[in-house]
C-alpha cells in the first residue's frame, strides 16, 4: 500500500499556493552536538506551517459540484488556516468551525483569508460534531486534517523536496506526529527512495498516540492528551496514516514539555524563528537521539513544521527552557533563621550561579528557600550540588522534576509574616551579568536579618530583586548607608500597597513601623 502513494505525491498539486521551503543547517546545534543537523523550514509557508500542502491538494481535486457547495473543517489551528487559504486561492466557499475558546489571533487569521468562522462549543469534539451537522444541512465537503490519502500525499511533497535538496546519505529524518498525516506522507517517499534512512517520529510524552499504537500493534485511543503542544494533541493515530506508519516508521521518541521549550530556544538561536511547540518536536527528538546513541558526524534532518505561536506563551516557555536543557536545578533548601545564614549558604554553592531565589520569613528557627542554581549542560553536577549542600548541613529537597514546583509553587512562595516586626522592603535593580547576584548578596553583610527575598533571572539586561530586612527605626541611616555602599540602584517599597496586602509583616499584613 505505501508504494501507491509515490505517484500521488509526485502528482500532488501544492505549488499553486505552497512554496518549496529551504533546508537550512542549524549551525549552532550542529557544533554543539557534533553532528550535521538540518531543518526543513515549513514555518516559512504562507500560513506558517506545512498544513497548506495537504489542504490544497485535497481541495483542488474536488469535483465541480463539490466545489460549488463549499468546504468545511473543524480546527482551531494550522489546518484551519490551510483550508482557508487554499479555498481562497480556488474561489471556493470555506466554513471553519472552531471552539469558542480559540484565541482571537487565530480567529482573525482564518477570517483574513475570507473563510466564514463558526464558533461552537468549548472543545474540539463539540466543534467537530457541529461541523457534521452543517454538512448534512448544506452539503459541504469535509476536509480532514490528516486521515485522507490526498492530504497525506500533499504532506509527502516535503520529503520529495528533501530528497533532491540533500543528496548525501541521511542517517535519520525526525518528524513530529499528531494524527500522522505528515509522517505517513514523508515516510512513504523516504523509504521508497532511501530505505536505509531511518524515519523517526517525535511525540510529546503525554500525547504519544503513534508510539502507543506501535507498541500494541494496532491503533489505540489514549485516555487523555496533553495540550501544551496543541498542534499534535491527538488521541488516536489516523487510519490511513497507520497503514503506512506501522511498516515504515523505525521508532518514536517522546519528549517532555521542558525539552520542547529548550528546543524552541535552540531553533530561535539558529534561525531567529520562534517555533510553536509542535514545530519544535523534531529538534527535541534529535537532541535526545544523539544523547542516547552517542553518534558523531551523522547527517540528521528535522521538520520545523510550524511557527503559529501565541505570543503570551513565550514567558512560560522561557521559564522552562533552562530546565529543559538540564542547566538548572530547582531546590528547596532549609537554612537557619539567623543573620548571616544567606551568606553562609552562598559560600556553600562554591560560586555556582543562582537563577532564582525565593524566600519569606516563617519562624524563628528555620528558613526554607526556593532556589534555582545553574548546573552544567545535560544535568551534570546536579547530584554533586545536592550532596555538597547536604554535607554542609542543609536539608535539601530536589524539585527539578516536580511539575507543580515549576508551574505553581515558584510563583506562590511568600505570604504574610505575622510574627516579624520592623520589616523594611526594598527593590533593587542591577545589570544582569555573571556573578551580579552573588556580589549583591555577599555585600549585604550579616548585621540585619533578611526576612524576604525574591529574584529571578529573566534574561533581561537588568534584574530586579525584592528584599525585606528587619531594621529598627534608629538604624535606618546606617542600613541605607550600607545599601549605598553596595552600589546598586534601590527604592524603599515598605509603603507599597501590593506589599502590604499580600506580603506585609506584622498584624493584618502591616509592618510594625
Amino acid at each position: 500500500m505505501p508504494q501507491r502513494y509515490i505517484k500521488k505525491i509526485l502528482d500532488a498539486r501544492v505549488y499553486d499556493v505552497a512554496i518549496e521551503t529551504p533546508l537550512t543547517e542549524a549551525k549552532s546545534l550542529s557544533k554543539r552536538f557534533g553532528n550535521n543537523i538540518f531543518l526543513k523550514r515549513e514555518d516559512l509557508q504562507p500560513v506558517f506551517s506545512f498544513k497548506i500542502r495537504g489542504a490544497y491538494n485535497r481541495i483542488v481535486q474536488l469535483s465541480e459540484e463539490q466545489k460549488s457547495k463549499g468546504v468545511i473543517c473543524a480546527s482551531a489551528g494550522n489546518h484551519a488556516q490551510g483550508v482557508a487559504l487554499a479555498s481562497k486561492e480556488l474561489g471556493i466557499k470555506a466554513v471553519i468551525v472552531m471552539p469558542q475558546t480559540t484565541p482571537e489571533i487565530k480567529v482573525r487569521s482564518v477570517k483574513s483569508y475570507g473563510a466564514k468562522v463558526v464558533l461552537k462549543g468549548d472543545a474540539f469534539d463539540e466543534a467537530a460534531a457541529h461541523a457534521q451537522e452543517l454538512i448534512k444541512k448544506h452539503g459541504y465537503t469535509y476536509i480532514p486534517p490528516y486521515d485522507d490519502p490526498d492530504v497525506i500525499a500533499g504532506q509527502g511533497t516535503i520529503a520529495m523536496e528533501l530528497m533532491w535538496q540533500f543528496t548525501r546519505p541521511i542517517h535519520a529524518v525526525f518528524i513530529c506526529v499528531g494524527g500522522g498525516g505528515l509522517i505517513a506522507g514523508m515516510a512513504a517517499y523516504i523509504k521508497y527512495l532511501r530505505p536505509e534512512t531511518r524515519v523517526i517520529g517525535v511525540e510529546p510524552d503525554d500525547s504519544n498516540c503513534l508510539q502507543a499504537a506501535l507498541a500494541a500493534g494496532e491503533r489505540v485511543i489514549l485516555d487523555e492528551v496533553g495540550i501544551f503542544a496543541d498542534g499534535v494533541a491527538v488521541k488516536q493515530i489516523g487510519e490511513y496514516p497507520w497503514e503506512i506508519c506501522k511498516d515504515l516508521v523505525d521508532e518514536v521518541i517522546t519528549v517532555s514539555t521542558d525539552e520542547i521549550c529548550a528546543a524552541i530556544k535552540d531553533i530561535f538561536e539558529d534561525t531567529r524563528s520562534i517555533a510553536e511547540p509542535a514545530g519544535a518536536l523534531a529538534v527535541a527528538g534529535i537532541k535526545k537521539y544523539i544523547e542516547r546513541e552517542q553518534i558523531e558526524g551523522e547527517n540528521l534532518i528535522g521538520t520545523l513544521s510550524g511557527a503559529n505561536m501565541n505570543f503570551d506563551r513565550l514567558r512560560y516557555i522561557s521559564e522552562r527552557t533552562e530546565i529543559g536543557e538540564k542547566r538548572e536545578a530547582i531546590l528547596a533548601v532549609t537554612i537557619p533563621e539567623r543573620p548571616g545564614a544567606f551568606k553562609s549558604f552562598i559560600n556553600a554553592l562554591h560560586k555556582r550561579s543562582i537563577t532564582e531565589f525565593n524566600y519569606r520569613y516563617s519562624d524563628n528557627e528555620e528558613a526554607r528557600i526556593f532556589v534555582g542554581i545553574q548546573i552544567q549542560h545535560g544535568g551534570l553536577g546536579r547530584e554533586e550540588l545536592v550532596q555538597d549542600l547536604r554535607e554542609n548541613g542543609y536539608g535539601v529537597v530536589d524539585l527539578t522534576d516536580s511539575d507543580m514546583a515549576k508551574q505553581h509553587i515558584r510563583h506562590m512562595v511568600g505570604g504574610h509574616a505575622p510574627h516579624i516586626g520592623n520589616e523594611k522592603v526594598y527593590q533593587f535593580q542591577f545589570p544582569e551579568r555573571p556573578g551580579a547576584l552573588l556580589k549583591f548578596l555577599m555585600s549585604l553583610g550579616t548585621r540585619w536579618n533578611i526576612s524576604m527575598f525574591h529574584y529571578r533571572n529573566h534574561g533581561a539586561a537588568y534584574s530586579r530583586v525584592l528584599m525585606g530586612a528587619q531594621v529598627e527605626e534608629n538604624e535606618m541611616g546606617e542600613f541605607e548607608a550600607m545599601l549605598n555602599k553596595v552600589g546598586f540602584r534601590y527604592e524603599n517599597m515598605t509603603d507599597n500597597e501590593a506589599y502590604r496586602l499580600f506580603l506585609g509583616a506584622g498584624n493584618g499584613g502591616k509592618s510594625k513601623d
